[in-house]
């Protein structure tokens, strides 16, 4: 307004008066939507346990990022509560409303999310895993794979077309899984229970798999990473409960083809060898040896015996023993919340207070 009102703005025409303002008014709105995108995470900061929470949740989802061998230097990244089923990532280094780009990965959660460990551990692992895969450049290095792939495919061509479609969805469920085992399986099915007609709806122009398969891929893997019968028997659950009796013969057909293709595409997936990854393969790089099934099971007995003796666990391999837990029915659930109130309480003040006062808590309210 004082420009406008003084020598220079008197002098230009109404013409050049009024891009100014548009300008502004455009300029003043990018600032309010930026402030928007931030408000949450900020605010829900004061709210009792809320903030505590979060506070621990941003340490799994920092954990959940990175990997061994600095293959990226990994951003900031903050979590916040909102309605809503679904959760979403906005990333790091993606422009902002106004052009800036984005300083932190901002990753938002449902509230109803908070009530299970698998479900939470397995939506945050999940976005992270977008964020993981942009900052490798997974998506592109494996479309060219599976354009490749194609070329050799014949009649299945269609099919890896398709998986091609989905592959950046099918990155983030891989690294959800690879980081905390069955858990990620266990929280992607309480995601995608929904009623029938949702579940076996197919639109190719949706990068997210139509949820039966979704689940049945993230078996597949599972398989693959972690042998143990527990993958076929979540297979055959989801089978029982959403069974492909009663689609449309052309439907049937093309899931049967697609679950033909799984093991190839899944064999495909893990021993992929990114540049940014130096030579080695998707499965190589994560931490598979520690999220055995074996393993977990004696790690969550360790736990129920002598829960005086736990030591903070990394916030992935906690999130991965809970999930075995709830899989092999060893745990209940209202043992599994108290546990997971504990850890993140504890992930919260050690990023405050440092580990000393983390595990002091810890056996305090054991």
């Amino acid at each position: 307004m004082r420009w406008l009102a003084g020598p220079n703005g008197r002098r230009v025409s109404p013409q050049n008066q009024q891009r100014h303002l548009t300008l502004l008014r455009l300029q003043f709105n990018a600032t309010l939507d930026q402030l928007d995108i931030f408000a949450d995470v900020l605010t829900q900061r004061a709210e009792h346990e809320t903030g505590v929470w979060l506070a621990g949740l941003d340490t799994v989802a920092a954990e959940a990022l990175s990997l061994s061998g600095r293959y990226f230097e990994s951003p900031p990244l903050v979590t916040y509560l909102d309605r809503g089923h679904g959760a979403a990532i906005r990333r790091a280094r993606t422009r902002l409303p106004g052009g800036p780009k984005n300083p932190v990965g901002i990753v938002r959660v449902p509230r109803e999310r908070m009530i299970g460990g698998c479900g939470i551990g397995s939506s945050l692992a999940h976005e992270v895993g977008h964020q993981g895969s942009a900052l490798l450049d997974l998506v592109r290095s494996l479309r060219e794979v599976l354009r490749g792939r194609m070329q050799k495919a014949g009649p299945q061509k269609p099919i890896w077309e398709i998986l091609d479609r989905w592959i950046s969805e099918i990155c983030a469920d891989y690294w959800a899984l690879s980081k905390m085992g069955v858990a990620a399986t266990l929280g992607l099915i309480g995601v995608v229970s929904l009623p029938r007609a949702f579940v076996f709806r197919i639109n190719l122009d949706d990068p997210h798999p139509f949820p039966w398969i979704r689940v049945k891929l993230s078996c597949a893997m599972g398989q693959a990473l972690y042998p143990d019968s527990q993958w076929g028997g979540l297979a055959r659950l989801w089978n029982s409960l959403y069974p492909t009796s009663g689609l449309t013969p052309v439907k049937q057909r093309f899931i049967q083809l697609l679950e033909a293709t799984l093991p190839a595409f899944v064999k495909l997936l893990i021993n992929h060898r990114p540049k940014s990854l130096r030579g080695r393969s998707l499965r190589e790089v994560m931490p598979v040896g520690q999220r055995q099934p074996m393993r977990l099971r004696a790690l969550l007995r360790a736990w129920l015996q002598r829960p005086q003796n736990v030591h903070l666990p990394s916030p992935t391999l906690a999130f991965a023993v809970i999930g075995q837990g709830r899989a092999d029915h060893s745990i209940a659930p209202e043992h599994e919340s108290q546990l997971l109130a504990r850890f993140l309480e504890s992930w919260a003040l050690n990023g405050v207070l440092g580990p000393e006062t983390s595990r002091r808590l810890l056996s305090r309210s054991a």
